[in-house]
């Protein structure tokens, strides 16, 4: 009995996503670098688009102190939950389990169950988190912070409107890789990004307006407290074994993503002066920190799909595919940081914001972009083979651990980069 032979991973034809003019630079696997290196423009586009949003919410981040060290490790959540949820629908797509099933208990169900449940669990634990490192800074002479019912009005309601928008988009991506031809794995982590950075932080300035209104924020809060309580006692009481599963997996990974965030906000608070100095250095900030994770993204998922379909086998150094997908992130990092640090330039002049000047931004952005993607590729390499020895499902800790790692990191790179070239 014969069938058809299920294509590698890294040898899907899509001529339509094709760039010619980059064939050279992106190599041989052209086809998989065209359809990243587009979903990657135009995450980094929408995430300068967030850094000038966050400019833009200035007075209301002085109104309520503690927000600010809040707001990245909320954006990052949304890809640290969506694009596992992305890796996952992807190896099924590949393996032949997947059906588009709206049943509870079917595939598709039970992944979708369990991202929202995560989603709700994940937001109060971040909430907590957050009202202690935003102790930690009032401790250390700032001014009292928002409460913990505050944070968990925000993180909760905030959280759950981008959540359901990013589902919207997650599960659209996978009926476009279907109907397209795509590989999901090479524009989930970067499209993913785009839109947890764009609709994120929205949802949690929405979510502002509830907060600081005495009782009604409290009542508010317990509120969605006992109902995230319900929602996580009710996986585990199910048969879902699938949701079950992916809930336990991805909870404690997802909160220690968490922690690394607001860690890297400490890190970058402390060097404020440098970015007051030359205001664009805000701008491009969330683009370098999100196009370094969504690198890490893309080359997680691939490996995650690989180990599955049995394409790559375990060693201490890459070898075969997992070396051919490294060589291309590397490939993908050289136009895509040139691109931010020169958007990123043009579009501090057009808008009037301090800059050290086009080429100094497009060096910080390249440099400290290769040692930020050298880090990934440890990372994801190595974190992918620890969780399958340990029987642990790839998909689900892939992304979260490049981007706990990332955070740190991608704060203390950026930070250094600029020390190297001279940035005041």
């Amino acid at each position: 009995m014969t069938g058809r032979r299920l294509p590698s991973p890294g040898r899907l034809s899509v001529p339509r996503l094709a760039w010619r003019p980059l064939g050279g630079l992106l190599g041989p696997a052209r086809a998989d670098a065209s359809q990243s290196l587009v979903a990657l423009l135009l995450s980094a586009t929408t995430s300068l688009i967030t850094g000038f949003a966050i400019a833009g919410f200035e007075q209301r981040l002085r109104d309520f102190p503690g927000l600010l060290l809040f707001i990245p490790a909320a954006i990052g959540l949304r890809g640290n939950l969506f694009g596992p949820l992305g890796s996952r629908l992807s190896t099924a797509i590949r393996t032949g389990t997947f059906s588009w099933s709206w049943r509870l208990d079917s595939q598709l169900g039970q992944n979708v169950a369990a991202t929202m449940a995560t989603s709700l669990g994940a937001a109060v634990g971040l909430a907590l988190i957050a009202e202690v490192f935003a102790l930690m800074v009032q401790g250390s002479g700032g001014v009292d912070p928002i409460s913990l019912t505050d944070f968990v009005v925000v993180s909760v309601l905030g959280g759950t409107i981008a959540s359901l928008v990013v589902l919207g988009i997650t599960l659209a991506l996978a009926v476009g890789s279907a109907r397209f031809g795509w590989d999901l794995d090479n524009v989930t982590a970067p499209l993913v990004s785009a839109s947890g950075d764009f609709v994120t932080l929205p949802a949690l300035v929405l979510a502002t307006t509830l907060i600081g209104r005495g009782n009604v924020t409290t009542t508010l809060a317990s509120l969605l407290t006992v109902i995230v309580l319900v929602a996580v006692v009710a996986v585990f009481r199910s048969n879902l074994l699938i949701c079950r599963r992916i809930v336990i997996e991805s909870m404690p990974i997802l909160l220690l993503a968490g922690v690394l965030s607001l860690v890297a906000g400490l890190t970058l608070e402390r060097s404020i002066d440098r970015f007051l100095t030359f205001t664009v250095l805000l701008v491009m900030l969330p683009g370098f920190l999100s196009t370094g994770g969504a690198l890490g993204g893309i080359l997680s998922s691939r490996l995650g799909t690989k180990m599955h379909l049995g394409f790559i086998e375990p060693g201490l150094l890459p070898r075969g595919e997992a070396r051919t997908d490294i060589g291309i992130t590397y490939r993908l990092a050289v136009p895509i940081f040139v691109f931010l640090g020169l958007i990123a330039g043009l579009a501090g002049a057009l808008f009037d914001k301090s800059s050290p000047g086009i080429l100094t931004l497009i060096l910080v952005a390249v440099s400290g972009g290769l040692i930020v993607t050298t880090m990934v590729a440890a990372v994801a390499y190595l974190g992918t083979l620890a969780v399958v020895r340990f029987g642990l499902d790839p998909d689900n800790h892939g992304i979260p651990i490049v981007s706990a790692s990332l955070d740190v990191v991608g704060a203390l790179t950026f930070v250094g980069v600029l020390l190297v070239w001279g940035v005041a």
